[in-house]
């Protein structure tokens, strides 16, 4: 069976949710709930799919996470409240019954996909909507019952590792350009030093200089946050 653009699109945001996860994670604590972040991570998630190319030689988590960090931060600016449309609400509710209907006559949950395909939605206005007006739905450890399977989407890492990683990728791309360069050719393609200087149209001793400098620059960034 051939997947339609939609639900190709649809799968692709569920499978990155882990990333709304970690980022949320770092931001427990400081007065909001972890719904209202979650659900501010989720647009950022979104905006973040629609905008990403692939032809920049980098991959989705290294985009997706400034610009899910970037709703997050904006939900602290508005008072912590995520601003929901009449529109977005309705659909909530519409998305409630037949998530309803459909478990009393069949005994099972609706995916996504599924939901969006019986009410003529998109699914990722389906997922928002769920998230704005059901956060009760959410993923959260409280949970027992087995209602959103579908959206427990299991992290690969360990949130702990995600969360370092993110912080790594937000120190990066504070860099100039260049020190970015010097460092994914040296620690993410594993270049040499000499491969670099070639790359990069220097010299290996100047590498090493500025290589030396960026790492201080960086870990000096780390142990603020």
């Amino acid at each position: 069976m051939v997947l339609s653009d939609e639900t190709r699109r649809s799968a692709f945001i569920e499978k990155n949710l882990g990333l709304v996860h970690a980022c949320a994670g770092r931001f427990r604590g400081r007065g909001i709930e972890y719904d209202d972040l979650y659900s501010a991570g989720c647009m950022g998630l979104v905006k973040a799919c629609d905008g990403f190319d692939e032809g920049r030689g980098v991959c989705f988590s290294t985009y997706a996470v400034p610009v899910i960090l970037g709703e997050i931060k904006k939900l602290f600016r508005d008072g912590g409240t995520v601003k929901v449309s009449r529109s977005l609400k309705e659909l909530g509710l519409r998305v409630s019954a037949a998530r309803e209907r459909h478990l009393k006559l069949y005994g099972t949950e609706l995916t996504v996909p599924q939901l969006a395909q019986q009410l003529g939605e998109s699914a990722e206005a389906v997922a928002l909507a769920i998230q704005a007006s059901m956060p009760a739905m959410s993923l959260t450890p409280e949970s027992d019952d087995g209602d959103d399977r579908q959206l427990d989407i299991p992290v690969a890492s360990p949130e702990e590792e995600l969360s370092d990683r993110i912080s790594l990728e937000e120190v990066l791309a504070a860099l100039p350009e260049e020190d970015q360069k010097l460092i994914r050719l040296r620690f993410y393609a594993g270049r040499t030093q000499s491969d670099t200087a070639r790359l990069l149209h220097t010299t290996q001793v100047q590498i090493s200089r500025r290589e030396r400098r960026i790492l201080q620059q960086m870990r000096a960034r780390l142990l603020e946050e």
